[in-house]
């Protein structure tokens, strides 16, 4: 969800609505064929309180993908659920991937936010340390002179 409320009549594709005969007329499949691939797994409506199917609009495009697979493609239906199943896991997994993209994004936002105050409460009267370069020259120290001494 995307964390707003929704209305509670709002219909959306995800609504389940049609009883099992609109189903069916939508998807120009028999009932009979409704009830198997509820059984199979391949399509599974909503139940109401009286165990009644309610199919949602989703559910009827799923329902027309599941027979253009199998009679068009000539897919069986073990072939075809193995195939839906892979379907949901690949969107689960895209979605997965946008949570963990914003979430990677957002940390980055705030590492960078934090490097910039850390950058900010620099002091300001430090000089950056530079090393000097070795010289080739050679020096030679002699301690001073003690009073009364002499060469």
């Amino acid at each position: 969800m995307d964390g707003r409320r929704r209305n509670p009549y709002e219909l959306t594709e995800e609504t389940p609505v049609y009883v099992i005969s609109v189903a069916a007329q939508l998807s120009g499949l028999h009932p009979q064929t409704l009830r198997q691939y509820d059984r199979l797994g391949l399509v599974s409506p909503d139940r109401t309180a009286g165990r009644g199917r309610r199919y949602s609009a989703r559910d009827i495009e799923l329902l027309r993908q599941v027979q253009q697979l199998s009679q068009d493609e000539g897919i069986n239906l073990a072939g075809i659920k193995r195939i839906i199943e892979l379907e949901n896991q690949v969107a689960a997994l895209q979605s997965r991937i946008a949570e963990l993209s914003a979430a990677v994004d957002g940390a980055a936002a705030a590492m960078r936010q934090r490097e910039a105050q850390v950058h900010a409460s620099y002091r300001r009267d430090l000089v950056p340390y530079q090393e000097v370069q070795q010289a080739s020259a050679l020096v030679v120290w002699r301690p001073p002179k003690k009073r009364g001494e002499h060469t």
